[in-house]
This record gives C-alpha cells, sequence and structure tokens, in this order.
C-alpha cells in the first residue's frame, strides 16, 4: 500500500472539530461522564425489580420496554444477544422476554414469539446462566434446587478458609453478600401483575433434572458437593443463621455509599435494594432512599422515547482520557482552562483516607492512594484508572514548571498501587493476587468471572505510570512487571485485553507501557508486538476487533464489519509510543480516521468495545469515540511538526556549515 498523503489543513480541522465536539460535552465542575451501555440484561432487571419489589413506574417502564424492542435481533436470531452482532445469549434473552412480558408486551405479539421459538430452540430458560436461574427462583419459576446452594454462613468464614470473601474479586463480593441474604431467605418477588413465562421451559421446571449439566474434574467434584450439603441446611442453627443475616447485612450497610451506590455497580444495588424491602426496611429509611436515588442515576432517557440502565458510571475514567486527548489538540484559551478544570476535579477525587477492602490483600502499611472508576467508591478504588491519573498529574507538573503541584498525590498513588503488586508481578484491576483458579470451579461462578487476576492490560498501564515517574525505589516492581509482561505476551507478539477488546487494546497497553519505561524498542517483544499490529491492519488503513475473538483467538484483530475508529486509534498509540509515528501504518491509520470521522467531530457506530466479563458481559463505552481517536490525530499531528522541525533544523545547520566551509 502506498501512503496516504494527509494534507495539513485537512489534519488540523478534523482535529479542531473533535476537539470542540469533546469540549462542548465537559461539565461545569470539569469533569466527563459518557454513556456506558450494556446488552439488554440490565435494563431488564431494572423492570424485573420494579415488580420485584411492587414499585413500578409505569412510565420508566414503558420507555425500558422500548429499549428492549429496538436492541431485540429481529433480523438475526431473533432473540437479544450481549454486543451489537453477537450470538443469541439464552439468559440475556429470557430476561428481556420476561421484562416486555412484566411491561405488558402480549406473548403473541410477532416480537414476543420469534424471540420465544428462539429461546426454545436453544434448550429453553432452564439453559440459562445461575444468576437469572436466582431471578427465575425468586419469582416462582424454577424450585430453588435449580440454583447453587448458597448459605449466607458463607460470610461467617475465616480468611484461612479456601472460601472467602477476601478471595474473589469486588465485583463478585459486593453482589454476593446481599444475593446470599435473599437465597438463604428463599426471596419471594411481590410480583403484583402476577406475570410468569412458564411457556419459556421445554421440560416443566418442577421435572427438569438438568439445572447443572455435568462437568468435569472440579467443577464436577463442586457439583456433587452441592447436592450433598444443601440437604445439611435444615441443621444449621437458627441462631448461626440469623448471625450470618446480620453480618451481611452490617457489611453491606458500610459499603453503601450513598447515591453513588454500593460498589458503585448495578448488582449489588439491585440485590441490596430487594435485600432492604424484604427485611422490611421502610420506605422512608435513609440507605433504602439512597439506594433507590442511586439505581435511578444510572438511568439513561434519549431523545427517541427509550431509557436504558448503565451497569455503571466513568467520571474518572472518561474525564482521564478526554484530557490526554485535549492535551494533544491544538491548543486555545478554551481548551486550557477546561483542561485546568478538569485536573482540579480529578485531584479532588483521590481516595486518600478510607482503607477499603483491597487492605486484606495488599502489603503491609500499604497506605490508601487510588482513584476510582465512578463519581464516588472510596472502598473499591482500581489500580488501572489509578495509574492513568497519577501519570497524568506527573507528567503536568513538570510540564508547567510546578513539579510540587502533586508530589503528594502521585507518591501515595504510586505506594498504593505498588502494594498491589501480585506475586508474578502483575497487577489486578481492584486487588492484588485474587488468582486462586479453583474458585471458578464452584457452581455459582458458571460465569467464571469470580476472580481478579493480573492482567497485561493494567500491568501495562501501571508499567507506564513507574517509566514516568522514574522513582528508584521503584526499580524492582518495574522490573517484575516487564518480566510478567514477557511471560504473558502471545506467541504471535499480541497481548490480550482484559478491559477492552481485545488483542488490539491489549497490545496497545502493553507497548504504551514499554514505550514510556524506557525498554529497549529493539528487543523481540517490542518488535513482535509491532509486527503483530501492523499485520492486522486493514485495506482501508484502519484496525478492527470482534468480541468473538475471546472465545476464538483465531478472531483476534478481525471484524468481519471492518475498522472501527477506537481501535485504529488504539493501534497507531501503540506504535508512536514506541517510536513508529513516521511508519507507513501509522499514516494510513490517520488516513482511515479523517476519513471515517462524523459531521458532529466523533467517530460513533454500534458496536460494543469493552467486555465487562469476557464472553458474558460486554459495554460500549461511548466515549471511546471522541477521545481516543482524537488523541491519536493529536499526537500524530505532534510527532510530524516534531520531524518537521528536526528536518528544518538539520537543513539550517546543514546550509551553515557549508557557508562556513
Amino acid at each position: 500500500m502506498t501512503r496516504k498523503t494527509i494534507p495539513a489543513s485537512e489534519l488540523d480541522a478534523a482535529i479542531v472539530r473533535a476537539r470542540d465536539a469533546l469540549l462542548d460535552r465537559q461539565h461545569p465542575d470539569g469533569h466527563w461522564c459518557f454513556e456506558l451501555e450494556c446488552d439488554a440484561t440490565i435494563t431488564a432487571e431494572y423492570i424485573l425489580m420494579m415488580h420485584f419489589v411492587d414499585e413500578i413506574d409505569t412510565a420508566l417502564q414503558a420507555r425500558m420496554a422500548k429499549y428492549l424492542r429496538a436492541v431485540q435481533r429481529l433480523d438475526g436470531h431473533g432473540a437479544w444477544d450481549l454486543y451489537f452482532g453477537g450470538d443469541l445469549d439464552i439468559s440475556c434473552s429470557v430476561k428481556a422476554y420476561f421484562a416486555l412480558k412484566a411491561a405488558g408486551d402480549p406473548p403473541d405479539a410477532p416480537h414476543m414469539v420469534r424471540a420465544r421459538e428462539a429461546i426454545l430452540a436453544r434448550g429453553g430458560a432452564a439453559k440459562s446462566n445461575v444468576f437469572t436461574r436466582i431471578l427465575l427462583a425468586t419469582f416462582g419459576e424454577i424450585p430453588w434446587r435449580g440454583t447453587p446452594f448458597m448459605p449466607v454462613e458463607f460470610v461467617l468464614f475465616p480468611r484461612w478458609a479456601p472460601i472467602h470473601m477476601d478471595k474473589v474479586a469486588y465485583w463478585a463480593r459486593t453482589t454476593m453478600v446481599p444475593l446470599l441474604v435473599l437465597c438463604s431467605i428463599r426471596a419471594a418477588a411481590k410480583n403484583p401483575l402476577g406475570v410468569h413465562v412458564q411457556e419459556l421451559f421445554v421440560t416443566p421446571p418442577e421435572l427438569e433434572r438438568e439445572y447443572f449439566p455435568r462437568k468435569r474434574g472440579l467443577q464436577q467434584a463442586f457439583l456433587v458437593a452441592d447436592r450433598v450439603v444443601r440437604h445439611l441446611e435444615p441443621l444449621i442453627p437458627r441462631a448461626l443463621r440469623r448471625r450470618a443475616i446480620q453480618r451481611a447485612v452490617e457489611w453491606s450497610e458500610a459499603r453503601m455509599n450513598g447515591e453513588d451506590g454500593f460498589g458503585g455497580i448495578f448488582p449489588p444495588m439491585v440485590y441490596s435494594y430487594e435485600m432492604m424491602v424484604l427485611l422490611d426496611y421502610p420506605e422512608d429509611h435513609p440507605l433504602r432512599v439512597e439506594c433507590k436515588a442511586a439505581l435511578k442515576k444510572l438511568v439513561v432517557h434519549r431523545d427517541d422515547g427509550s431509557s436504558y440502565c448503565q451497569p455503571c458510571l466513568s467520571p474518572v475514567w472518561d474525564t482521564a482520557w478526554s484530557v490526554m486527548a485535549l492535551e494533544q489538540a491544538p491548543s486555545d484559551a478554551r481548551t486550557e482552562t477546561a483542561i485546568a478544570r478538569a485536573y482540579d476535579w480529578l485531584t479532588d477525587r483521590q481516595v486518600l483516607d478510607l482503607r477499603g477492602d483491597w487492605e486484606n490483600n495488599a502489603a503491609p502499611s500499604t497506605p490508601p492512594g487510588g482513584w476510582a472508576f465512578q463519581y464516588e467508591n472510596p472502598y473499591y478504588p482500581d489500580i488501572d484508572d489509578s495509574a492513568v491519573v497519577l501519570a497524568m498529574l506527573h507528567a503536568r507538573g513538570k510540564r508547567t514548571g510546578q513539579p510540587g503541584r502533586y508530589e503528594m498525590p502521585v507518591a501515595r498513588c504510586l505506594d498504593w498501587i505498588i502494594g498491589l503488586q501480585s506475586r508474578n508481578g502483575g497487577f489486578g484491576a481492584f486487588d492484588a493476587n485474587c488468582d486462586r483458579d479453583f474458585l471458578n470451579a464452584i457452581p455459582f461462578a458458571d460465569h467464571g468471572a469470580l476472580l481478579d487476576p493480573p492482567t497485561e492490560d493494567v500491568s501495562g498501564r501501571v508499567l507506564l505510570a513507574l517509566g514516568i515517574t522514574e522513582r528508584p525505589q521503584d526499580a524492582t516492581a518495574r522490573e517484575r512487571c516487564i518480566q510478567y509482561l514477557r511471560d504473558t505476551q502471545q506467541p504471535d507478539g499480541s497481548w490480550w485485553g482484559r478491559w477492552g477488546t481485545n488483542y488490539i487494546y491489549g497490545t496497545w497497553s502493553v507497548l504504551a507501557g514499554l514505550g514510556l519505561a524506557g525498554v529497549d524498542r529493539k528487543l523481540p517483544m517490542v518488535r513482535n508486538g509491532l509486527q503483530w499490529l501492523r499485520g492486522k491492519q486493514n485495506a482501508d488503513g484502519g484496525w478492527g476487533e470482534t468480541n468473538d475473538s475471546y472465545a476464538r483467538p483465531e478472531l483476534a484483530g478481525k471484524h468481519e464489519d471492518g475498522s472501527m475508529a477506537e481501535q485504529t486509534a488504539w493501534a497507531m498509540l501503540g506504535q508512536m509510543a514506541v517510536g513508529e509515528g513516521d511508519a507507513d501504518s501509522v499514516h494510513r491509520g490517520a488516513a482511515y480516521l479523517l476519513d471515517a470521522q462524523n459531521e458532529d467531530g466523533f467517530w460513533m457506530h454500534p458496536y460494543h468495545n469493552a467486555p465487562g466479563f469476557p464472553r458474558i458481559f460486554h459495554l460500549k463505552y461511548h466515549g471511546y469515540t471522541a477521545y481516543f481517536p482524537l488523541w491519536a490525530l493529536g499526537r500524530y499531528r505532534r510527532l510530524a511538526a516534531a520531524r518537521a522541525s528536526a528536518m528544518q533544523t538539520a537543513k539550517a545547520e546543514s546550509a551553515e556549515s557549508m557557508t562556513a566551509h
């Protein structure tokens, strides 16, 4: 492919258009928060939650039902998927169908018939995952034996026990505790309209014997244990059960987090709200009022008359990357003011006082100092956000000639992150050493997402922060992180992406870390990563990858519908981070972004661009098509200007040399 020449005026116009569009989205206090969309599951659960507690907002329900109908794939498999263009997902489809029926859609409506037929063709509702079967059990649709045995006494287990709250991921921990209460009291939904979905079962639920298909190895052993131990539940002393419920309630109450919600994510919020209703918290109880408000804050109302529920909010993440993009764009007074306000907003969000659940797995005496993903989530700051923000603060201090301004928050955050380095040298998202694989074999964990092990993308981001700050005391942590990344590189040169789709995201994250940590760019791990990226470039100059690559690694770096703007940006940024800004592949990537830009300055498309949990829950960060392409183009422009300046300087020096002679 020949290099496409990009007129400077065209490049500048595209960047300014994207910059101004991004500035228009900034909130008055200095932050950004874009929509964070997932599949139909969360919205369906919101509707069913209203029926569970008999608090039905009919207007909101109608708007949510409109959204569920809009995302049904009537032109494909007929039901609902986990990401745009994906295969039918039985659990998501059962919940969406149930929610629409609860909202008043008649079962004989064409879209309901189509969905029901698709669900039955895949084995029916009995084939749903554990969370869906628990929901069905609370509505009386299946017997409780169709769910795993989950005694609330789990919260009383000592830390030395093989299964303990501190040994599972934060999202699992916060979800499980109120859910354990619901399961142990055999929660029964109020279901005031008496809505049921027995028509979604191939075999009558009370006759179904295959809620737990046979497994192999450890999974089968846990299934057998589940069948045996559940028969012992009547022997649990009532006093012990009461103490366990009280412990679960107190643990949950301490983490309710006001109107920002328990754990900052939907599942703990909805389960804790249902728990409070069934435990007879009065309607005006402050915790119940705040939890309901937190749930409402997740709802997005669209101009087309539909509404959907987000799984959480992403302001710190969106603000950090938005600022990063703006700092590479042409500057003016408005931009500088916006950046300064954003830095003030970010600095104020650092968690400095509360020692969250992470403390139980951190190195001794690790002080708090991280940033959360959401507006407020002090029990659960995350390493990924924290690494990005601390690197930005450090760089801004140097750039503005005020290195001492951010010295304390940067040092506190670095100490906190290093205290959470796992034994293999890598970094997870929220905890250290949350990698006990046997826990994903218990019947409750059929989703395979009970743990938070170190990942390549988060580790790459931490390496970037360690490289920028260059503290001598962090040298050992830095080298251990590099070794982890060396060990996890795929044979083809790529790195897996846990929090973004997928190998393109992972490879960018690692290359950026290696580049800013000063790793020799001639090393095989760097050259092989570059070669992999370039080998995945599409004919149009862009890059794209499907979420199918999580189940089928042979699809790494590929998408049947072609290139995506944010993935193109990641591929460009990965190359530029290791000194390849003048590569033909980068020029072609920039040309693609210019061609693909929308009139509004952004690069929107319908595809999900990140996993919440690979293969079972996927996300569409609306901000990714706003700030990542802008960042890539802005960085590309700056590097081109630097090369042009260097060339002019060289020519001038050459001319002076010739004149002198």
